[in-house]
C-alpha cells in the first residue's frame, strides 16, 4: 500500500515543521533511507510517532516533504527577464558546500527509490512534478519573450541536462558540483542546445 497520503489539516507550527524536516535530513545523511525509521525521527524530534503518521502518513512522504522544504525558494518565482540570468540565479541559490551535501543526499535517495516504490512515488508527486511545473513557468516566460522557439527540440530536455550535470559531476570527475561548474555547463551546453546566446 502506498505511503503517499492525502492532505491533512496541519496542527504543527511552521517553525516546528521546519525543525522536523531538518532533523529528518540529518538522520538521512547519518543512516540512509532504508535505516531511517519513524521511531528514530520521533526520538530525534521529541515527537510522538502517532503525530508523525497522522501528519505525514509515512516515511516516504515525510522524506519527500523534507527535501522539498529544503529547497531555497520557488523555481517559478525566478524572473530576471533573461533565460540565461534565470538559470544562473537558480544555480547561485546554494553555496558550493550546500550543493555538495544535497548532491550526496539526492544520489542516495535516487538509489533508495529504485527499491522503494513508495519513496519513488512520493518523490515524484511531492518533489519532482511540482518542481517541473515551476521550471516550465521559467521556460514558458522565455518562449513568450521570444528568447526560445516554442518548437525547439531541446526544450523537453532542459531539466535532464541540468540534473544530469548536477548528478554526474562526482561520478565522472570525482568532484562535487559547484556554482562555477554549473555556470560553465549552462553556457557551454544548455544555452547552445536551446539556441540562446550566452552573452
Amino acid at each position: 500500500m502506498a505511503e503517499v497520503a492525502t492532505v491533512r489539516r496541519s496542527r504543527i507550527t511552521p517553525e516546528r515543521e521546519a525543525e522536523l524536516y531538518t532533523a529528518v535530513l540529518e538522520l538521512l545523511r547519518e543512516v540512509g533511507y532504508d535505516a531511517l525509521t519513524m521511531d528514530a525521527v520521533a526520538a530525534r524530534t521529541r515527537s510522538s510517532k502517532a503525530t508523525l503518521y497522522r501528519q505525514w502518513g509515512g516515511k516516504a512522504e515525510l522524506v519527500a516533504k523534507a527535501m522539498r522544504h529544503n529547497k531555497p525558494g520557488s523555481i517559478g518565482d525566478v524572473d530576471t527577464g533573461s533565460l540565461r540570468e534565470d538559470f544562473l540565479t537558480l544555480v547561485s541559490r546554494e553555496d558550493d558546500c550546500t550543493m555538495e551535501r544535497n548532491s550526496d543526499l539526492m544520489r542516495a535517495l535516487a538509489m533508495a527509490a529504485h527499491s522503494n516504490p513508495d519513496l519513488m512515488r512520493a518523490l515524484r508527486e511531492l518533489l519532482v512534478e511540482p518542481e517541473m511545473g515551476e521550471f516550465d513557468r521559467v521556460v514558458q516566460r522565455a518562449v513568450e519573450r521570444g528568447e526560445l522557439r516554442a518548437d525547439c527540440p531541446a526544450l523537453e530536455y532542459i531539466v535532464h541536462m541540468l540534473v544530469g550535470a548536477f548528478a554526474t559531476r562526482t561520478l565522472i570527475d570525482e568532484l562535487p558540483p559547484t556554482q562555477e561548474f554549473l555556470r560553465s555547463y549552462i553556457d557551454a551546453v544548455v544555452l547552445p542546445a536551446l539556441g540562446v546566446p550566452t552573452t
